[in-house]
């Protein structure tokens, strides 16, 4: 068990409905392909390119094999290609019992349960993984009710409306924060939550 992305490698998580695993340059075509899309745009952070560019998705599976900066991302894999990503962003100092979670997924896998099955492997991976952290968050954009419902399905739960907290193509806009916390107990072994 292990409290920083320093120390602990990317592991391959398989779930039901996809894979994860750590990105490779080799995956930049694919990444390129379903990141370069306005409504998965739409819906990430201010700082991602659009267009995007195999250039960019090159630079992405570079800095993620190797920056502790990035906490733990990895691709999601749907019949062999990468279709998505999502990641764990551990905090520091007296926050470090907090740990950021984000993903994305192509368009055209939108509404399978694929998003879900890989929260579902990342969250039970950080309890069995990181004892440090005993809460996940997602600060989602206030009009992304795919993404919230992913949050939903996982069990986890709307804490707070964030009004006015971020800017996306330079506007102001609203975002609504999901948590989980760390179930009581946890086997470790498996990553599952015992109840």
């Amino acid at each position: 068990m292990h409290s920083t992305s320093e120390s602990v490698p990317v592991p391959v998580l398989q779930g039901s409905r996809c894979r994860l695993r750590a990105l490779t340059l080799d995956d930049a075509p694919d990444l390129q392909r379903y990141a370069d899309n306005e409504l998965v745009w739409r819906n990430l952070f201010e700082g991602f390119p659009r267009p995007y560019t195999l250039a960019d998705a090159q630079d992405w599976c570079a800095v993620t094999s190797h920056s502790p900066a990035m906490g733990f991302v990895w691709g999601i894999e749907l019949e062999g290609q990468i279709v998505g990503c999502i990641s764990v962003r551990p905090e520091s100092g007296w926050m470090r019992c907090n740990a950021e979670v984000g993903y994305w997924i192509g368009q055209a896998c939108w509404g399978r349960g694929v998003t879900s099955d890989a929260l579902g492997l990342v969250t039970a991976w950080v309890w069995a993984q990181l004892p440090e952290v005993t809460r996940l968050f997602a600060p989602i954009f206030a009009w992304n009710a795919g993404s919230q419902g992913v949050a939903r399905k996982c069990g986890y739960y709307k804490e707070a409306d964030l009004r006015r907290s971020a800017i996306k193509a330079g506007q102001v806009i609203d975002r609504v924060q999901w948590a989980i916390l760390r179930p009581d107990r946890v086997n470790r072994h498996h990553g599952t939550i015992t109840p």
